[in-house]
């Protein structure tokens, strides 16, 4: 069992900057890879930035890229997403999740548990 808590959600004027940050507990961090899902109003979970077991191998979704950072720090069973050039676009639910796998996912079905999920609302 793997528990995960997220935090860091708020809003934010578009083009600033928020770090989303998810603290796991039960299973051995450093053994599954991590990923971050949002889900915005009317539509359906999507992938957002995925992270290995050793952070060495990471991977974002195209809209993402050159604007957000996932990082790991396993010391203390945590993920980071920071998102800088925040677009109203980005507005959503974030979610992590812990991957059933040491390596990274684009995928839903390779992902075990979830968070509860932080509010990320970009606008002015």
């Amino acid at each position: 069992q793997v528990q995960l808590v997220e935090s860091g959600g708020g809003l934010v004027q578009p083009r600033g900057s928020l770090r989303v940050s998810c603290a796991a507990s039960g299973r051995t961090f450093s053994d599954y890879a991590m990923g971050w899902f949002r889900q915005a109003p009317g539509k359906e979970r999507a992938f957002v930035a995925a992270i290995s077991w050793s952070g060495r191998s990471t991977y974002y979704t195209d809209s993402v890229k050159g604007r957000f950072t996932i990082s790991r720090d396993n010391a203390k069973n945590t993920v980071y997403l920071q998102m800088n050039s925040l677009k109203p676009e980005d507005t959503a639910v974030y979610y992590c999740a812990a991957a059933n796998r040491p390596f990274a996912s684009d995928s839903e079905r390779d992902y075990s548990y979830w968070g509860q999920g932080t509010q990320v609302t970009v606008s002015s």
